[in-house]
């Protein structure tokens, strides 16, 4: 992407980002508080308001991913919610359903994004680029209104972003969502997890290891949901 394209749909990208990393953290916080766990509460975080999320993790949510973003062309950062680990050791299935919570909002918005490009496309705003990108997945139609490229450019960006995050942290290794989900309903795999809290190997391992898994769930995945939108 050149950089005064880039620069040009920068506010897009960064506005969809933000948007996905707080509905996640939302998500956990709030999930947590309806199981008895106000750790997050009490920090502000059951908010859609992407301020105390910020606050909490500005490396990971404002310099990471607009460094990734004109390196690499998409945006790639995190943010957190605090919990009680005590409360989590106490209630389980209650911590696993916090954990699911995260990917469970991406999967939601991926959904409303999916919606919202497929009546584009049944209405004639849309059409099938030429050439399908990470965050351009339609195009707006000969003589749409003023406004559609960009509305697509955004409705691209929320589908494929939350997939991507969705599938990411439902993998079940440290220190992702996914791993968080079946230790609270696993015994065995909850007392391995305990051993491994707080190792900082253990969580590099983890990501290393989910990072080279990912494309190979997460291709799949996004050809398949492409091919149900221009059916």
């Amino acid at each position: 992407m050149h950089l005064p394209a880039s620069l040009a749909v920068l506010p897009i990208w960064y506005a969809v980002f933000l948007l996905s990393l707080t509905c996640h953290e939302a998500a956990h916080a709030w999930a947590a508080r309806r199981g008895g766990d106000d750790t997050a509460y009490l920090g502000g975080q059951v908010s859609l308001n992407p301020l105390p999320h910020v606050r909490r993790e500005p490396f990971g949510t404002v310099l990471v991913p607009l460094v990734t973003y004109f390196q690499a062309g998409w945006m790639m950062g995190w943010a957190s919610a605090p919990y009680d680990p005590y409360w989590e050791d106490r209630h389980p299935r209650r911590a696993a359903a916090m954990a699911a919570a995260g990917p469970l909002a991406n999967t939601v918005l991926a959904v409303l994004a999916f919606a919202g490009l497929k009546a584009g496309l049944a209405a004639g705003w849309f059409e099938e680029p030429a050439v399908r990108d990470f965050d351009r997945v339609v195009v707006a139609a000969a003589g749409a209104a003023g406004g559609v490229e960009g509305l697509g450019r955004m409705l691209s960006i929320l589908l494929v972003l939350n997939l991507v995050l969705a599938a990411f942290n439902a993998i079940p290794l440290p220190p992702m969502d996914g791993a968080s989900v079946l230790a609270g309903l696993v015994g065995p795999i909850r007392g391995l997890k305990d051993r491994l809290r707080g190792s900082p190997l253990a969580s590099i391992a983890g990501l290393a290891l989910a990072w080279f898994l990912f494309p190979y769930a997460i291709i799949p995945v996004i050809r398949w949901v492409l091919a149900r939108l221009y059916a």
